[in-house]
């Protein structure tokens, strides 16, 4: 069973633990979230120009909308904005600035009836995010852009979150996917050919737990989620949001959701920032992290 919690005012460390037991969580838009929306709406709507972001790929060639997005989401992805706006979000749902760490948020797009699916706009297969080097302690965060509908969010599939998955992710490393495969994401437009962890065994889709946020709404969800991108039929190009955090205390002590799958080596942390200065994640953690990687594939 899956439970979503609706605006619930349980603390940060109280939701931390639910969230690693699969516990979903989701609030209405804040103040904070409505700057950050609003902000890359602002940014989208001078990239597209006239055209409606929703719908343009109706009157773009596919390798035109790619080139766009290759532009457009850096812009976003490493604007100093981001790093002021994302913090306030955060502090208004009950995060300890000095204690949670976030990544770069990115822009994410899902495009109608597979017309970009693949590169810089990939439709996420069934995949845990600790598949890809992730720490266990890490909470996600998705936020739409514009009015979403169940036919163009994410699906969780929840019968899966301590039940294991054959899958690819003992092949992926993060430092050699950063050095070989991320910034080639602008070259897949037809197909993507990158190795990335899959489920290498059918996966049962349902049951699946869709949520659908208001634009601004957030979402929480542990990283450990086995979840997906929902193939859009929505007739629209669905645009959102989403970054990570970690709370330090949890990643000193090795609290976070249970590994029941993962192979991967190497580690994100070195992404993390934290919300009160920017200082990044200590150099020791992640050095831990990379030798815990190692040891449990070794």
């Amino acid at each position: 069973m899956t439970t979503v919690f609706s605006n619930s005012v349980v603390d940060d460390d109280t939701r931390r633990g639910l969230l690693y037991e699969g516990k979903v969580f989701v609030y209405s838009s804040t103040p904070a979230s409505r700057d950050l929306i609003a902000f890359a709406q602002e940014l989208i709507a001078d990239a597209f120009g006239d055209r409606d972001p929703e719908t343009a790929q109706y009157d773009m060639p596919v390798e035109e909308f790619a080139a766009l997005l290759a532009d457009l989401k850096p812009r976003f992805i490493h604007h100093p904005e981001c790093k002021k706006l994302l913090p306030a979000v955060l502090e208004e749902l009950g995060c300890r600035l000095d204690r949670t760490y976030f990544d770069v948020p990115r822009m994410r797009t899902s495009t109608s009836n597979d017309y970009l699916t693949s590169g810089i706009s990939y439709a996420f297969h069934p995949h845990r995010d600790c598949w890809y080097s992730a720490p266990f302690n890490q909470v996600n965060w998705w936020i739409p852009i514009y009015p979403v509908v169940p036919e163009n969010v994410m699906a969780f599939h929840p019968a899966y979150f301590d039940a294991p998955v054959r899958n690819g992710s003992a092949r992926y490393d993060y430092a050699e996917w950063n050095r070989s495969s991320r910034l080639s994401a602008a070259q897949h437009v037809r197909n993507d050919t990158r190795d990335q962890p899959k489920p290498e065994e059918p996966i049962e889709l349902d049951p699946q737990v869709r949520v659908v946020p208001e634009p601004g709404g957030v979402m929480l969800f542990s990283g450990a989620q086995l979840h997906s991108t929902v193939p859009n039929t929505s007739g629209r190009t669905r645009f959102s949001i989403d970054f990570r955090t970690v709370n330090i205390d949890d990643v000193r002590a090795r609290r976070g959701a249970v590994n029941v799958d993962a192979a991967c080596t190497g580690t994100t942390l070195r992404d993390f920032v934290r919300c009160a200065d920017l200082d990044p994640m200590p150099e020791e953690l992640a050095l831990e992290y990379e030798a815990e990687a190692r040891a449990r594939v070794s």
